[in-house]
């Protein structure tokens, strides 16, 4: 702060760049990073890329029943969807841990009153 208790404009400014090239910088290792989620013990393994879209479905084969194809299909949809969002929890709760300093730097970190 400069004298007087006023904060100074230039080093705020300069702080607030920096935290936005980090937010950009961690927004693009996470749309980089690949996520597994997993259902069925392992059966179907679904990944992830950081941008929550979907990029690989894998499917063991032991999870496919040749005498009932009806229900196998029918447990495999629902073990894929599982795969997913246990994938998709798992890319929040990364992007979270990445972004998490970052958001607190941001609520107080410039010094600004209500930040």
């Amino acid at each position: 702060m400069e004298p007087g208790g006023q904060p100074n404009i230039q080093q705020m400014l300069q702080q607030a760049q920096r935290m936005q090239e980090q937010f950009i910088s961690l927004q693009r290792e996470l749309a980089e990073t690949e996520i597994q989620g997993t259902a069925g013990g392992g059966l179907v393994t679904a990944t992830l890329n950081g941008q929550n879209e979907v990029v690989k479905i894998v499917i063991d084969p032991a999870a496919i029943d040749p005498g009932d194809p009806a229900e196998t299909a029918e447990t495999l949809a629902d073990l894929v969807v599982a795969a997913i969002n246990n994938a998709s929890q798992e890319a929040q709760n990364l992007a979270q841990q990445k972004m998490g300093p970052l958001a607190e730097g941001l609520g107080g970190g410039l010094g600004l009153p209500g930040m």
